[in-house]
């Protein structure tokens, strides 16, 4: 993205009501056990999508299902802008984004306070040196705990095999249960709706004849 481009959606995105940024609350309380009473003014359970890149799951998830509320979550400003201009366009109001940090999740939501948990196609971190930055490292399954509801699941839909397999050691390591557990989307399940949902990357990946795996698993043992 032009350099221009990109500071333009920068500021644009400082605008949108649906975006919540870190920096709004350096002197202002944390939205953590607030989401539903003060931002999405109902009750409905909360679902994250952690690395939300363009927002293009959280929005079709928040379409798909009106009687759930998700949050995007990327630290990425240019990114989000594109979801979140989207969800305003179309009025989808049980949508909202997110700019901070992952490993800074329990800073802004409080404990037991997130019912589910997505992450989709993230950086699989190849390097052995960087298994620590995998989203479903246990390094990151314990921050997901300070906040996930007792029967949260966290899902994962990724084109890396290396990933997809790393995720399962990690899931029989912690002896957690798994939900689903689908190593080729297309093949298995090509007329789900929850798991054909396809990003702009997905569609890249299906371009270049990558296979779609998925897991879905419950966080606490």
């Amino acid at each position: 993205m032009a350099k221009k481009a990109k500071l333009k959606r920068i500021a644009e995105v400082a605008t949108f009501d649906n975006v919540l940024e870190h920096q709004d609350f350096d002197e202002a309380p944390k939205p953590a056990g607030s989401w539903n009473r003060d931002i999405f003014k109902n009750d409905k359970p909360i679902v994250l999508e952690l690395a939300c890149g363009k927002g293009e799951y959280t929005v079709a998830l928040a379409q798909k299902y009106p009687d759930k509320n998700f949050i995007g979550v990327d630290i990425k400003g240019p990114r989000i802008w594109k979801g979140a201009k989207k969800a305003r366009e179309n009025s989808i109001d049980n949508v909202r984004f997110l700019r901070c940090y992952i490993d800074h999740l329990a800073t802004f939501f409080e404990e037991k306070e997130v019912s589910e948990i997505w992450i989709t196609f993230p950086d699989p971190f190849l390097k052995i040196r960087d298994r620590k930055k995998r989203l479903t490292s246990p390094k990151f399954l314990k921050i997901y705990r300070q906040v996930a509801a007792n029967e949260c699941k966290v899902n994962l839909k990724t084109d890396s095999d290396s990933l997809y397999r790393y995720t399962k050691k990690v899931i029989a390591m912690e002896e957690l249960e798994i939900a689903d557990d689908v190593s080729d989307v297309y093949s298995e399940k090509p007329e789900d709706d929850l798991l054909t949902i396809q990003t702009f990357f997905e569609k890249k990946h299906l371009e270049a004849g990558r296979t779609i795996k998925f897991l879905s698993f419950y966080l606490n043992d």
